[in-house]
This record gives structure tokens, C-alpha cells and sequence, in this order.
């Protein structure tokens, strides 16, 4: 199921500057090798993936070249550029599409008084979503109960079509830390949880996409949210009630999926909507939340307001 060590590998975009152009790297014990600076001084006569859309695309045999490619240069000062220097964008491409699985943790079904589901719950967002580790997110000004989640985000590495249980994670190019903000007002003011789900910038993830290779057992990792550098979510991906592979066989039954699709698999107990009413503060504007799961490094954001309003909610409000 797992290829070995071959292709363990942490992939990241990020930019240098915020008038940058997105460039692709592997994150080493060095530091980052920007890989498009690499391979044009390396003038190499066979080609490599050069960008993460790429990657994503490419057969084994490229991503074995890409891989010993990579190994050439770890090292090489020329191409390193440490992490203290970038700015991290999110590590799946803006036009994946994200799919969401809700009350997929027994404890957190517990928590939230709900029965635990009998088939995936399935939800989605939006690239418009997406954000990158150490970015900022900004609270829509009339959002008031924004919650953290943290999930596991599993990122598909081939074009996947009724597959089977047994084969799925063969279909996985790898994980990454996601957060699932959710304005909990927003999410329950109409029964679909859309607007509270999809509002820019709140599918965090990041900071890498880490190969499945180098992750192993996806349902083995800890799982936890610290906010203001307090631990509020400590789990472990065990407690999933559908595992990763029958969540990307399920969904593959109905939706198919391709290569830099996003699913976020569900969220432990210990989320805001779960406490006690007179307990739950929520989150708002300087608030600073991590994400860790075991493998995958952390992903930090701080949340930011809105100071603008949206029109339509201001005219129903007067």
C-alpha cells in the first residue's frame, strides 16, 4: 500500500514576497529547494514536474526522477531558501475541489448530542477557501460564533472512479493539516451549512502536503488545535468513525476524483460548539490558531475582522 521511501517527501508553495509569483519547493534538513532555480541551472535533458499541479499530474516514473532529482540538489546553497524567508500559500491548487466530511469523530458526535452518522456526511467549499500557513484570516463582521476544526485533510493523487476500500489510499498523493473555520451563526441560519462553511479564507492548510509515503497509516496520527497557545482539540485520527480509505472509496462511488482533490476528513471533540453555552468563546479578531497533527508540522493563522458589512445584512437589519 505504502511505497516506501522513494517519494517521502514535503511539498510546499510559497512566495518570497507578496509581489512574487507562486514558486514550488521540498521542504529538507536544509531548508527549502526552489525547484524551478534548480533545475534550470541543472540543464537536464529529461523533464521533471515543476510545479505542485505538475507533480500531481505526473506517473511514477517522473516523480522517481523528481525525487532523485531533488536528492541532487537538498544540499546545494545556491538553490536553498529558509522558511523564515517565505510567506506559505496552501499546498493543493486553487482549483481542487474540497470536500468536506462532518460528524466523522465518535467522541465529537457525543459532544454534539447527534447520533453517529450511518453513511459519510458530505459537505464542500470553495478555493476561494483556501489559505496558506501564516496567513490571515478575516471574521465577517456579522459572523459572531467562528469556530475552530481541526481535520485531516487527504489530497488525491490519481484520477479515482468506483474504487474499492481495499485500494483507496493507493489513490492518495498525500496529507496536510486543514482547519474547517466555521462561522457556526452563518452554518445554522438556514439548514444547509454553506454559508458558514465557504467564506474566504477558511480552509487553512498546510504548511507542506506530506507524501503518503513518509505518513504511513493515516488513521494512526494525533490530532490537536491550540489556540492562543492553549491545547483545546487533542485526539488521534483512530477515533474516526469512516477511516480514510472508505471515505475516499465512498465518495468515489458518486463524485469522481482527481488528482489535487481535497477531502478534510472530520473533527474531534473539543471544537467551541461543544462546550457548555456560558463557556464558548468563540473566536474573533487577534486570536491565533494551530493546527498539528502528527507528520504534518503545524499550521498557524490569526484571525482578523471585517470591517465591512455585508450590504444584504445590513438592509435586513434596519
Amino acid at each position: 500500500m505504502w511505497k516506501g521511501k522513494l517519494n517521502n517527501m514535503k511539498l510546499i508553495n510559497y512566495k518570497v514576497s507578496s509581489n512574487d509569483q507562486s514558486k514550488f519547493g521540498v521542504k529538507t534538513d536544509a531548508g527549502i529547494v526552489d525547484i524551478v532555480k534548480a533545475w534550470e541551472a541543472a540543464n537536464e535533458p529529461q523533464n521533471i514536474p515543476l510545479s505542485l499541479e505538475q507533480w500531481l499530474q505526473a506517473d511514477e516514473d517522473s516523480k522517481q526522477r523528481f525525487h532523485r532529482f531533488v536528492n541532487s540538489n537538498k544540499n546545494n546553497n545556491d538553490f536553498i531558501i529558509q522558511e523564515d524567508q517565505i510567506q506559505y500559500g496552501p499546498c493543493v491548487p486553487k482549483s481542487a475541489k474540497i470536500i468536506c466530511v462532518g460528524l466523522n469523530y465518535r467522541k465529537h458526535a457525543e459532544e454534539s448530542n447527534m447520533e453517529p452518522p450511518k453513511t459519510p456526511v458530505l459537505f464542500n467549499k470553495y478555493g476561494n477557501s483556501l489559505a496558506g500557513h501564516g496567513e490571515k484570516v478575516e471574521i465577517p463582521a456579522d459572523a459572531k460564533q467562528v469556530d475552530y476544526e481541526a481535520e485531516l485533510g487527504i489530497v488525491i493523487g490519481k484520477k479515482a472512479k468506483n474504487v474499492s476500500k481495499e485500494r483507496a489510499l493507493d489513490y492518495v498523493a498525500g496529507y496536510c493539516n486543514a482547519n474547517d473555520l466555521s462561522a457556526r451563526d452563518l452554518q445554522f441560519r438556514t439548514n444547509q451549512w454553506l454559508l458558514g462553511k465557504a467564506i474566504d479564507g477558511f480552509c487553512p492548510v498546510g504548511p507542506y502536503l506530506v507524501t503518503a509515503e513518509e505518513v504511513g497509516n493515516p488513521n494512526q496520527l494525533k490530532i490537536e488545535t491550540i489556540v492562543n497557545g492553549k491545547v483545546r482539540q487533542s485526539s488521534n485520527t483512530a477515533d474516526m468513525i469512516f477511516y480514510c480509505d472508505e471515505i475516499i472509496s465512498y465518495i468515489s462511488n458518486y463524485i469522481t476524483l482527481e488528482p489535487g482533490d481535497l477531502i478534510i476528513t472530520g473533527t474531534p471533540e473539543g471544537v467551541i460548539l461543544g462546550l457548555p453555552e456560558h463557556e464558548q468563546d468563540w473566536l474573533t479578531a487577534g486570536d491565533e490558531v494551530t493546527i498539528r497533527i502528527e507528520k504534518l508540522g503545524e499550521l498557524t493563522n490569526q484571525m482578523t475582522l471585517s470591517l465591512v458589512k455585508n450590504e444584504e445584512h445590513q438592509q435586513s437589519t434596519m
